[in-house]
């Protein structure tokens, strides 16, 4: 799936289902002076009857939290170790072993992760802490076994996390339960 392509798709939409352009559409946020996310869409929801899926195009091209908004990827990659450059040398490894699963994955950085797509997402890799870089893995049904922690938090992006401190954590385990993930999203 080409996310990129799916974006512009939906900017040619949002036109032509309400008569305004993204551009305008930013405008009449911007007006409002709305700092958080939700609020944007529920504004744009309720006082302008927009979808949530235009709501939301809308609110993260405003506050400029799309991977898309950023002029450069690698500069959400960069920003996220930020006094953690000591995790970056496991980002980046845990980047060749995912990307040595198939030519299908989508990279995605956002802010505070990047997150790993095939037909649907299956993970995601950030620095949680100075200490500690958080593994988010999602299968579904899985039981928690090992390294491998369930997460039980409503409203969760991901079914498990594996913990890591240290380059030499990333081991085969922590690989094959990523390549799992990577499957069943196939």
């Amino acid at each position: 799936m080409d996310i990129d392509k799916a974006v512009e798709t939906m900017i040619g939409n949002l036109q032509k289902n309400t008569g305004k352009t993204l551009e305008q559409w930013i405008k009449i946020v911007q007006k409002e002076k709305i700092a958080k996310h939700g609020e944007i869409i529920k504004f744009l929801k309720e006082k302008h009857g927009l979808t949530h899926g235009f709501a939301n195009l809308i609110a993260h091209k405003s506050k400029g939290s799309d991977a898309g908004s950023s002029e450069n990827k690698d500069d959400l990659v960069s920003t996220q170790y930020k006094g953690k450059e000591n995790l970056k040398p496991l980002y980046d490894k845990l980047l060749a072993a995912i990307l040595a699963f198939g030519k299908d994955i989508e990279v995605a950085p956002k802010k505070a992760y990047v997150s790993f797509r095939r037909k649907k997402q299956f993970a995601l890799l950030q620095p949680a802490t100075k200490t500690r870089f958080e593994i988010g893995i999602i299968l579904k049904g899985q039981k928690a076994e090992g390294i491998l922690e369930a997460i039980t938090t409503a409203n969760a992006m991901c079914s498990h996390k594996i913990n890591v401190a240290d380059i030499k954590e990333v081991n085969k385990e922590v690989i094959s339960w990523l390549k799992k993930a990577y499957d069943n999203a196939g």
